[in-house]
C-alpha cells in the first residue's frame, strides 16, 4: 500500500483574516470552518480562491433501502440515487446561489455525500459558515501517491492456493457476469491480462483530474492491483482471483500522484451511477480501494463515511487495503477502519502476518479489525506495459494494496454463485468460513483469519437453499426465486400479502410500508369530469422524490402544496361516467376509495 500524506493538517484556532476583512468570527458559526481550513486561511489573501469543501447537515435516511435489495437491486440503487440527488439539491440550493453572486468557480456538487466542492475567497467562507444548513467547511485535501515496497520471486500462484480460488474454478466460478472497479492510480489497458477484461464505454472508466479519456496508468499500482483482481494466465500463470470479471476503473491519482478529497468523492459518486442515468443499472458489484489517509494512524477520519454507506445501501461491497503501518497495535487507517469498509491485512508464505499488516482495534468503532488476512507478500501481477512495448510485463509485489483485491476477487466469484446476494452477505459469508489463524477467535492481528472460499461457497449455499420457516408457501432470500420472502418469522409477510397501512411493516415484500391515503374522490356529472386528491407519507417525506402517484387508468397525478403539506391530484374530464372506485398507486403499493358525487 502506498503512502499517502495529507497537507495542511496543523490545527489553528485564530482567523486573522476575517479582522483585516471587516468581518467577525462570529458570521462563522462555531466549529463550522475545520482547523485544517483555518489554517490556510490564516496566509491567504483576500483575493484568493481556496479549494473547499462544503458540507450540509440534512441526509437521506439510507436505512430506507438496505433491504429493498432481493425485491429488485437495480430499482432499488435507482431511488437511491434520486432520493440523494433531491436531498442534496435541496439543502445546497441557498449556497449555490449565494456562489453565484459572490462569482465563486468550479462548483462541484457531490451528492452522494451531500457536499459542496468550490474554489472561494476567504470572506465567502466565512459568509457561508453562517448560513443555516452549513455543517462544516474542509480545506479539499491533496494527497500526495508513495511508493511500494518491491516483492521478490516466489512461488507463483501461492496466493491462489491459500484461498482455494482454484477449487472454485472448478466449480465453474470465475467472477463472470460480475463488475469489479477500483479506485487507484489507473490501469494499463495495453496489458494481455486485462484488455479484455475491460467493460467498455464511457461508464467504465471515470479521471477527475480530466487528464486521461481512456484507461490509463501513469505509475503501476492500480495495473498491479487490477492484476491480482481479475489478472488471467497470458503470461503462463494465473495472477488474478477472478478472470471471468469486468472491470471499471477511477483514476484518483493524477499523473503527478496526487488526489483530492473532492476527486475521491466524485469517484464514488461515478460508481453509484456511472452513465449519469439511474434508470440504467451500470454500478460495480465490488468496490477495491487499495490506499489510505497515511496522517490517520489510530484515528477515525470520516471524510468518506457517507459515500461507503451510500455504496453499501446499494448492495456494493467496498473493500479496502488495511495499510502497512504494523506491527504495532490500534495502528488503523482511515477510512479502512469506517464501519462501511472491509478491511484486508497481510500474510506471508508461512501464513503468518506480516510486520508491515496494520493492527486492530479499529479507531472508530473499536470492533475487532482488519476483517480478515490474506497472502499480501511476494505475489506475481501485472505490470505497466511501457505502452505496449511489453504486453505480458509482470512485477513481485508486497503490501496491503495487493492483499486487498484478492479479497475483492474472492467476493466476485461468491456474488456469481450469489447473484441475489447483498456485498454485506457476501462478506458475512467470507468472515464466518475464514481459517482462524494466531489466538484463538477473532483477533486485531489476524481479524477472523484466512478465508476459504470453497467453505465460504458451501455455508452461503446452505443459507439460500433455505427452507419456508414460518410457512406462508414463500422462502426466504434468493432461494425464493423472482418473490422471496422478506420476512421468514411472520407468516402474514409474503409476497403479495394484505399491507396495513401506517404500521410500520412492510407486509407485502415491496420494500415500504403502506401510506397512500385518498382524500377526495369526487365525479361531477355536470361536466363529466373526476377529481380525486391523495397524500403519501413515504412521498412526501423527501426520502423517495421522483416517483410520484398514479391515477390507475387515467395516468400520473400532479405534486401539489407547500413546504408543510403536500398532495397529489388529478382532474380526469370526459370520463364518460361515474366510476364504482378508484385507484391510487405508488412505490409502496395501491389503495382504493369509491367515487362520490358531487
Amino acid at each position: 500500500m502506498r503512502k499517502r500524506i495529507p497537507q495542511a493538517l496543523s490545527a489553528v484556532t485564530a482567523v486573522a483574516w476575517l479582522l483585516l476583512a471587516g468581518l467577525t468570527a462570529g458570521e462563522a458559526r462555531a466549529g463550522v470552518i475545520s482547523p485544517e481550513l483555518q489554517a490556510r486561511l490564516r496566509v491567504a489573501g483576500p483575493e484568493e480562491e481556496i479549494p473547499v469543501i462544503i458540507s450540509f447537515g440534512n441526509r437521506v435516511d439510507l436505512s430506507a433501502f438496505g433491504n429493498q435489495l432481493t425485491a429488485g437491486r437495480g430499482r432499488t440503487r435507482e431511488l437511491l440515487v434520486q432520493a440523494l440527488r433531491s436531498q442534496a439539491d435541496v439543502s445546497q440550493r441557498r449556497v449555490v446561489d449565494l456562489l453565484i453572486k459572490r462569482g465563486s468557480s468550479h462548483q462541484t456538487v457531490l451528492w452522494l455525500s451531500n457536499r459542496l466542492a468550490v474554489l472561494v475567497r476567504p470572506a465567502v467562507i466565512a459568509e457561508i459558515g453562517g448560513m443555516p444548513g452549513v455543517d462544516c467547511i474542509g480545506l479539499d485535501v491533496a494527497m500526495t501517491l508513495g511508493e511500494s515496497a518491491p516483492g521478490t520471486i516466489s512461488t507463483d500462484g501461492w496466493n491462489l492456493a491459500a484461498l482455494h480460488v482454484p477449487d472454485l474454478w472448478g466449480m465453474g466460478f470465475d467472477g463472470t457476469g460480475v463488475t469489479v472497479a477500483t479506485l487507484d492510480t489507473g490501469a494499463d489497458l495495453l496489458h494481455a491480462d486485462l484488455s479484455g477484461r475491460w467493460r467498455g464505454g464511457g461508464d467504465s472508466w471515470f479521471d477527475p483530474s480530466g487528464q486521461h479519456a481512456t484507461p490509463h496508468d501513469a505509475h503501476g499500482h492500480g495495473t498491479q492491483v487490477l492484476g491480482l483482481l481479475v489478472g488471467g494466465n497470458a503470461g503462463g500463470t494465473a495472477i488474478g482471483v477472478a478472470p471471468g470479471a469486468k472491470w471499471i476503473a477511477a483514476k484518483i491519482f493524477d499523473d503527478a500522484g496526487v488526489a483530492t478529497f473532492s476527486g475521491i468523492h466524485q469517484a464514488y459518486q461515478w460508481l453509484l451511477d456511472p452513465d449519469s442515468d439511474p434508470a440504467t443499472d451500470d454500478a460495480p458489484d465490488i468496490v477495491n480501494s487499495s490506499w489510505g489517509l497515511q496522517g490517520s494512524v489510530n484515528q477515525c477520519v470520516q471524510e468518506f463515511h457517507d459515500d461507503l454507506a451510500a455504496l453499501r445501501a446499494a448492495g456494493i461491497a467496498v473493500v479496502f487495503a488495511a495499510g502497512n503501518e504494523g506491527p504495532g497495535e490500534a495502528t488503523s487507517l482511515s477510512p479502512a477502519d469506517d464501519p462501511g469498509s472491509f478491511a484486508v491485512g497481510a500474510l506471508n508464505e508461512a501464513l503468518t502476518v506480516t510486520l508491515f499488516s496494520s493492527r486492530g482495534p479499529s479507531a472508530c468503532d473499536g470492533r475487532i479489525w482488519p476483517e480478515v488476512t490474506v497472502p499480501g507478500a511476494n505475489l506475481r501481477t501485472a505490470d505497466l506495459t511501457s505502452g505496449g512495448v511489453f504486453p505480458n510485463a509482470y512485477a513481485y509485489v508486497t503490501g496491503t494494496s495487493f492483499a486487498a483485491p484478492e479479497v475483492s476477487g474472492a467476493l466476485a466469484l461468491l456474488r456469481q454463485a450469489f447473484p441475489e446476494l447483498s456485498g454485506a452477505d457476501l462478506e458475512a459469508g467470507l468472515l464466518a468460513a475464514s481459517e482462524d489463524l494466531g489466538v484463538s477467535g477473532p483477533d486485531n492481528d489476524y481479524g477472523h483469519g484466512l478465508p476459504d472460499l470453497v467453505a465460504a461457497y458451501a455455508l452461503l449455499l446452505n443459507q439460500t437453499m433455505g427452507a419456508d420457516k414460518d410457512h406462508d408457501g414463500y422462502v426466504a432470500g434468493p432461494a425464493g426465486g423472482d418473490h422471496p420472502d422478506c420476512d421468514d418469522s411472520d407468516p402474514t409477510v409474503h409476497p403479495g400479502a394484505a399491507e396495513i397501512k401506517h404500521d410500520g411493516i412492510d407486509q407485502d415484500c415491496n420494500g415500504y410500508d403502506l401510506t397512500i391515503e385518498i382524500l377526495e374522490a369526487v365525479f361531477d356529472s355536470a361536466t363529466d369530469t373526476l377529481r380525486v386528491k391523495a397524500t403519501s407519507e413515504l412521498l412526501a417525506s423527501g426520502v423517495i422524490r421522483h416517483s410520484g402517484l398514479e391515477l390507475e387508468g387515467y395516468g400520473r397525478m400532479e405534486r401539489k402544496g407547500t413546504r408543510r403539506w403536500v398532495w397529489w391530484e388529478k382532474t380526469v374530464k370526459h370520463v364518460h361516467g361515474k366510476p364504482g372506485s378508484v385507484v391510487v398507486r405508488g412505490v409502496e403499493g395501491s389503495t382504493s376509495a369509491p367515487v362520490a358525487s358531487k
